[in-house]
């Protein structure tokens, strides 16, 4: 028996919003009409669309996903319309898997704004991941990389964090320079301690296979046969944003992942994310990828956090 028709509808900001998500006449409407079955009638900011259930779930999630990329980019393309395609059918269409943690769980994409940033790493050599705290950027990039790294794709891992001054200065920590940038660091060796066996990890490092170091340490050098990933990247200025970017050398992908909100620059400091997210979004060859709140898939009450501190108290509301 075949599912039921149902019908589901998507009410856009503006008919200019309108105007870019479906495409120049029309193409990206009839590409996702075409891929998932449905029927979709758009009118002014509008859209509705009819199917079954499946379906119609899945030509709605479509349209989110682009409306997050049209956000972000100010455009869509063609290829941006076929990979969100692929997501949200899921199952044999996209690969969400991404490697095999030590605990011998699979380590896999949970929502497409993840999905979106997986198959990103999978088909461009620089991909820049922003989003909020909790939406599994750093995990997933950490993730990809060992997988890489497990079937000789690769020769070596970097892992970078700038190492900034949220609240205390390091001239005033105790310890060496070692032990003052650890801390910095120290969620970079967590998150390969849940995917890798902590005797290889330590293995691995004292044979210079994975990395892990300050931003700063990253001046001069040229690395092959890697994967580079930069994590907490709101956090490095443009100089050195640049002087990161321009490590990459032959057979090797550069990483990028931050959170616009998290700043600890100071406030007279641009930061090189935001930079090179304004500078770079037309570089062919470079993916930049936008998770929301949607893609948080930490505990729960992270997600309330997180648009508790996005949404403006208003006049009045402010702490003096």
């Amino acid at each position: 028996m075949a599912d039921a028709s149902v019908t589901r509808n998507l009410t856009l900001d503006s008919r200019d919003e309108a105007v870019l998500l479906l495409g120049p006449k029309d193409q990206y409407l009839r590409t996702i009409r075409d891929a998932l079955g449905v029927r979709i009638l758009a009118r002014g900011d509008l859209i509705q669309i009819e199917g079954s259930n499946p379906g119609a779930e899945q030509a709605e999630r479509a349209f989110q996903q682009l409306r997050q990329v049209l956000r972000r980019k100010g455009r869509l393309t063609a290829e941006d319309v076929r990979t969100v395609i692929e997501i949200v059918r899921g199952g044999g269409e996209f690969d969400a898997n991404v490697t095999v943690m030590e605990s011998g769980r699979g380590l896999r994409a949970r929502t497409d704004g993840q999905a979106r940033f997986v198959q990103a790493l999978r088909t461009h050599d620089v991909v820049i991941c922003v989003g909020p705290a909790g939406s599994g950027k750093t995990y997933l990039a950490v993730g990809w990389a060992v997988g890489l790294l497990r079937s000789g794709a690769v020769k070596k891992i970097v892992l970078v964090r700038p190492a900034v001054e949220a609240g205390e200065r390091l001239g005033f920590l105790p310890g060496d320079l070692v032990a003052k940038v650890s801390p910095y660091l120290r969620p970079l060796f967590d998150a390969l301690a849940e995917i890798m066996d902590p005797e290889t990890v330590k293995r691995y490092m004292e044979n210079d296979i994975i990395e892990i170091l300050p931003l700063a340490y990253m001046r001069g050098r040229t690395l092959n046969n890697a994967v580079i990933i930069l994590d907490e990247g709101q956090n490095a200025t443009v100089s050195q944003m640049k002087m990161f970017l321009t490590r990459m050398g032959l057979n090797s992908k550069i990483v990028v992942t931050g959170d616009l909100t998290q700043t600890d620059l100071p406030k007279t400091v641009k930061s090189g994310l935001i930079d090179a997210v304004n500078r770079l979004k037309d570089i062919e060859g470079l993916s930049l990828v936008f998770l929301d709140q949607s893609d948080i898939v930490r505990n729960p009450l992270v997600t309330r956090i997180v648009k508790a501190y996005e949404e403006d108290p208003g006049p009045g509301r402010r702490l003096k």
